[in-house]
C-alpha cells in the first residue's frame, strides 16, 4: 500500500516517513521558540528612528540643520574617502538600488520594530552585498555575516541548518545586536565599528582618544574596521542622495515632504508633447551638470523639470522630461552624471554653464 508515494508496507520506508515527519516538528518548534523570544523580547526596545542624533559624527560639527541639503552638511572628513569610494563601487551599488529592493523592503520592515534607522540596513550591504551563502574567513555567515556564538546568544541555529542564512532570522537577531551596542555607544557609527571589530576594540580606542566621536578615535581602530566605517558612510550617500528622512523627526519629515512633493503644473505644446519622452530617476542628479552634459539649454529643461533638484535632494524619484534625441545620450552616460553631480555637492562646488 502506498500513501503519498510511501510504500506503508516496507519498514524501511516507515521509519524514512517517521524521521520526516520528526524534522518536520522539530523544525517548526524551532522556528516557533525563535519567534516566541522575539516577541518576548521586543517589548524592552525603545524607539530611536526619528532621532537624528546618533548620527551626529556624520555631519559638520556635529549638527544637522533639516533647511540645509543633506549631503552638503557631510562631515569634511569623510569627502575624500566617499569620493574614492564611489568612484570605485558607485556603478554596482546603483545596480543592486534595483535587485536589493525585495531585501530592503524586508530589512525597513524589521529595523523600525526594533527602533533601528533604517540607514542602517546599508551594513548588510558593506558586510555581504545582501549574499545569503557568504562565509567569511573569520567563520561569519550569511547576509549580516553574524559569527556563530553571537547567533547562538540570540537564539538562531548554526549547524546543518544555518539559520545565519536565513534573510528573515538574521535580521532579527542583527537589529537587536544592534539595538546593544547602540546602547552602550549612542552613536551609530560606533554601532559599525563595533559590529565590525567587536565592543571590546571600540571601547580601548575610546579610552585612548579620549573621546567617543568616531573622528577623534578612529586610529586607535583597526584600519579594517575604521574603513569598515567610511564604506558605510559611501554606501549611505550612494543609495540616499540628499539622506533618509529616518534621521528627522516626525514633524521635521512631514513639513519637508510637503514642501518637496507639491505638483507644479506644467503646460507644454503639441510639439513639445511629440518630441519629447519621461524617464524616471532616482539619485542625487544635479540639473546643470545634465543639460551641460546633453548640450541642452537649462532654461528649457528648467521649464520641463521644475522642482527637479529639490526633489531628488530628498531622495525622491523624479520624471524627468527629456528630448527624444537626448534620451540614449542620457542612458549611456548616466551613472557619469551622478557621480560627477555628487562630487560637486560633496566638494561644494558650484556648477555653472
Amino acid at each position: 500500500m502506498r500513501w503519498f508515494g510511501v510504500n506503508i508496507n516496507n519498514h524501511i520506508s516507515i521509519t524514512k516517513l517517521v524521521l520526516v515527519g520528526f524534522a518536520f516538528v522539530a523544525g517548526s518548534v524551532g522556528t516557533m521558540s525563535f519567534t516566541n523570544r522575539l516577541n518576548d523580547d521586543r517589548h524592552f526596545f525603545t524607539d530611536s528612528t526619528s532621532d537624528k542624533s546618533g548620527f551626529k559624527s556624520l555631519f559638520n560639527n556635529n549638527t544637522y540643520d533639516p533647511s540645509k541639503p543633506y549631503t552638503a552638511q557631510l562631515n569634511p572628513k569623510a569627502v575624500s574617502f566617499v569620493q574614492e569610494y564611489m568612484r570605485k563601487q558607485g556603478k554596482e551599488l546603483e545596480q543592486m538600488r534595483s535587485w536589493g529592493k525585495p531585501y530592503f523592503d524586508l530589512y525597513d520592515n524589521i529595523l523600525a520594530l526594533y527602533g533601528i534607522p533604517k540607514e542602517m540596513k546599508y551594513l548588510s550591504v558593506i558586510e555581504s552585498h545582501l549574499s545569503s551563502g557568504l562565509v567569511s574567513w573569520a567563520g561569519a555567515v550569511g547576509p549580516w555575516q553574524l559569527m556563530g556564538d553571537e547567533a547562538k546568544r540570540f537564539g538562531l541555529r548554526t549547524g546543518t541548518i544555518d539559520d545565519r542564512m536565513d534573510f528573515y532570522k538574521s535580521t532579527h537577531v542583527a537589529a537587536r545586536l544592534m539595538k546593544e551596542l547602540y546602547g552602550e555607544f549612542g552613536d551609530w557609527l560606533l554601532v559599525v565599528a563595533a559590529y565590525n571589530g567587536g565592543a571590546g576594540r571600540v571601547r580601548q580606542a575610546i579610552r585612548k582618544a579620549g573621546s567617543r566621536d568616531f573622528w577623534d578615535l578612529q586610529y586607535y581602530l583597526p584600519e579594517e574596521t575604521r574603513n569598515h566605517v567610511k564604506k558605510f558612510i559611501g554606501t549611505h550617500y550612494i543609495f540616499e542622495g540628499g539622506g533618509g528622512w529616518t534621521t528627522m523627526t516626525a514633524s521635521e519629515t512631514l513639513v519637508q515632504k510637503t514642501l518637496l512633493t507639491t505638483p507644479q503644473e506644467i503646460k507644454l505644446s503639441d510639439d513639445e508633447l511629440a518630441n519629447t519622452t519621461v524617464l524616471e530617476i532616482s539619485g542625487r542628479y544635479n540639473s546643470v551638470i545634465i543639460s551641460n552634459g546633453l548640450s541642452m539649454d537649462i532654461a528649457q529643461f528648467n521649464k520641463w523639470n521644475p522642482g527637479f533638484d529639490k526633489a531628488l535632494s530628498a531622495g525622491k524619484k523624479y520624471s524627468m522630461r527629456l528630448p527624444k534625441d537626448k534620451t540614449a545620450m542620457f542612458e549611456a552616460r548616466k551613472n557619469n552624471f551622478l557621480m560627477e553631480s555628487v562630487r560637486a555637492l560633496l566638494q561644494g562646488t558650484t556648477v555653472s554653464r
